[in-house]
């Protein structure tokens, strides 16, 4: 990201005391099963498979929103006091996401003859960047940027 955008880029930040392990580890859990929902019901429907692909932002709406709550918001959109940004639990789900791209990525090499599994290491690399995105603040002008470099 640093070398095709030119810039530095770094992680929100929430400025806030830690969240305890009991909470980031119930907000990670939250997220794991939002994944794990939204790709099974992807996986059942087809829904959003398109001629290029499934679009990722249509699979998992809810994971992607649930990302975005756990961010600060953009600077013009106003924000719940009672919201705290959690920056620091989007990258636990960021290990959590990698550590599926890697598991898929090993059975696709063992062998795993399945669509769905292309599909889903396919659909989970990109809601990698999606959430990468989201996490380093980045605009709809360097996303695209990012997008068309691959």
């Amino acid at each position: 990201m640093l070398e095709t955008l030119g810039k530095p880029v770094f992680p929100l930040v929430s400025g806030r005391e830690p969240l305890a392990p009991e909470g980031r580890e119930y907000l990670l859990k939250e997220a794991e099963e939002l994944y794990w929902n939204e790709l099974a019901w992807e996986e059942l429907t087809d829904e959003e498979r398109v001629g290029g692909g499934p679009l990722t932002e249509l699979v998992f709406p809810g994971f992607l929103a649930f990302v975005d709550a756990l961010l600060p918001p953009p600077d013009d959109f106003p924000r719940s006091p009672s919201l705290t940004p959690r920056p620091e639990v989007v990258e636990e789900i960021l290990c959590f996401l990698a550590e599926r791209q890697v598991t898929a990525t090993e059975e696709l090499g063992r062998g795993a003859d399945s669509q769905d599994l292309v599909w889903a290491r396919a659909m989970t690399g990109h809601l990698i960047d999606l959430a990468l995105y989201r996490l380093y603040g980045l605009s709809r002008e360097e996303r695209e940027v990012l997008e068309a470099r691959g």
